[in-house]
């Protein structure tokens, strides 16, 4: 289990830590405050503290904090030891790397 935050408060997007998918794993992630732009594939919905998402293995997923507060979040992954890789990072790929933009979403890096 990981705790992560993600952004400073400025009015910059941030991203954490990339676009990925897990082959071996899921994971859970759970927003303990502060709201997260949460992508699955192509599909993304506002977290906000109390509430989480079930990532499914090998989907690939992306967390992005788009508003002006920090949102600091735990990231669970089952099993905790799996064959490698443990992560694969999406984040240059097409469609990922301009998926945002692509509707309309400023640019986070």
């Amino acid at each position: 289990m990981r705790i992560a935050a993600v952004g400073s408060g400025d009015s910059r997007c941030w991203a954490l830590p990339w676009i990925s998918s897990a082959p071996t794993r899921e994971e859970i992630i759970y927003i303990l405050s502060g709201q997260a732009e949460q992508w699955c594939g192509r599909e993304h919905r506002i977290l906000k503290a109390g509430e989480m998402v079930l990532i499914p293995k090998n989907e690939i997923h992306g967390t992005y904090n788009p508003f002006r507060e920090p949102v600091i979040f735990l990231a669970m992954l089952s099993p905790v030891e799996a064959e490698e890789p443990g992560t694969v990072n999406e984040w240059d790929h097409e469609p990922w790397a301009s998926l945002r933009q692509s509707l309309g979403l400023p640019e986070c890096r």
